[in-house]
């Protein structure tokens, strides 16, 4: 049977490995600018070339990062709900707003890097996470509220 909220791990998933192609199309050609010779550099990390390449090529580097981060407490809720036959109708469209608010995340954060305006959008997107939790946790111990 096929579960709604997979969708959007579908999604965010494509959209990650979208952010992990647009780091390398930003980033190889300013560590060619900067000279970094990088088919004989051995060890390193991606925050060594903060010294390095210019902020603004690192941008899309940071933000998968960040895609490696809350959004795989997304992934557990959302495949949790999945399981539990939770992963239809209105937790399907919360896992939509995630899905939309962390890649409005991503495209303010890789072209204009406004820090306000992503962290609004953090928070905005940490809402649908914790509503998704509190419905996996409301299901898992057969909580119901009634109105």
């Amino acid at each position: 049977m096929r579960s709604e909220i997979l969708g959007p791990v579908i999604a965010l998933i494509g959209w990650s490995l979208v952010m992990w192609l647009w780091l390398y199309i930003k980033r190889i050609p300013a560590m060619r600018a900067a000279k970094i010779d990088i088919a004989g550099r051995v060890g390193g990390t991606g925050a060594d070339l903060r010294q390095i390449i210019a902020g603004k090529d690192q941008w899309p580097a940071d933000n998968y990062n960040h895609l490696m981060e809350q959004p795989t407490l997304f992934y557990a809720v959302a495949l949790t709900l999945s399981v539990m036959g939770q992963g239809d109708g209105l937790n399907a469209t919360i896992a939509w707003a995630y899905v939309v608010l962390r890649v409005a995340h991503s495209l303010v954060q890789v072209m204009i890097n406004r820090v306000i305006v992503r962290f609004a959008l953090f928070v905005l997107a940490t809402i649908p996470l914790l509503m998704l939790t509190v419905h996996a946790a409301m299901a898992f111990w057969d909580v119901h509220l009634h109105g």
